[in-house]
């Protein structure tokens, strides 16, 4: 435990961004989630519709640094393949 006014000041910022940190990265796996469950339906427009949400919010943790920038640029470039593999006629 912190035992100096500075270091239970920082304890109590950590905290809270940790907590906000723990809740954008669980928004963000239930959006791939919504995108992978459209996918699988086989809806191209709801797949769409997800796949821009998810990639604006894994392109804001990435810009906060939330989570690597190349790491966020993949995941939404296998999502856009999974997207367009799925739409694509057979």
């Amino acid at each position: 435990m912190a035992n100096h006014k500075s270091a239970e000041k920082r304890a109590r910022q950590s905290e809270r961004r940790r907590e906000r940190n723990r809740q954008a990265r669980s928004r963000i796996r239930t959006l791939e989630k919504g995108f992978r469950a459209a996918v699988a339906e086989g809806n191209p427009e709801a797949g769409s519709a997800r796949l821009r949400d998810v990639e604006a919010a894994l392109r804001r943790a990435a810009a906060k640094g939330l989570v690597p920038k190349r790491r966020a640029s993949r995941r939404i470039s296998r999502m856009a393949k999974r997207l367009h593999q799925a739409s694509a006629p057979k």
